[in-house]
């Protein structure tokens, strides 16, 4: 994967059964629910050339409206710190996606939100603080 490009987006609702339906329908992505867990496979413009694929799943943050875009980086904690020296900040801290990835979820200084992605099979969620 190349690093410093977007890899995929997201998108969040209260009732992604129902969103699902409605993107498989306004634009004939094809969506597909991932087998025990409330999670989307988008495929947007399948079989047409390249084309940007994502997800969709239930609103991880409150109030966070729109689609997610997410960036592909050598190194999230390096990418992070780089990300706050420059005048952003983190929303949601470092957190795994279960054998595929780290993800950290930023705002640039005008407050637009993204997500850091950096790709490890080996990742699992860190245990809680005491």
């Amino acid at each position: 994967m190349m690093k410093n490009t977007v890899t995929h987006f997201e998108i969040y609702g209260e009732q992604p059964r129902a969103l699902a339906d409605f993107y498989r329908k306004a634009f004939g992505w094809q969506v597909e629910q991932m087998p025990g867990i409330g999670y989307w496979r988008i495929q947007s413009g399948a079989g047409e050339g390249p084309a940007l694929h994502g997800g969709l799943t239930h609103r991880a943050i409150p109030g966070l409206n729109g689609w997610m875009l997410f960036v592909n980086v050598p190194s999230l904690d390096e990418t992070a710190a780089r990300i706050l020296h420059l005048g952003g900040s983190i929303i949601r801290p470092k957190t795994a996606v279960p054998k595929t990835a780290w993800v950290t979820i930023v705002a640039d200084p005008a407050k637009n939100t993204f997500g850091i992605w950096q790709a490890d099979p080996t990742a699992f969620p860190m245990p809680e603080p005491d």
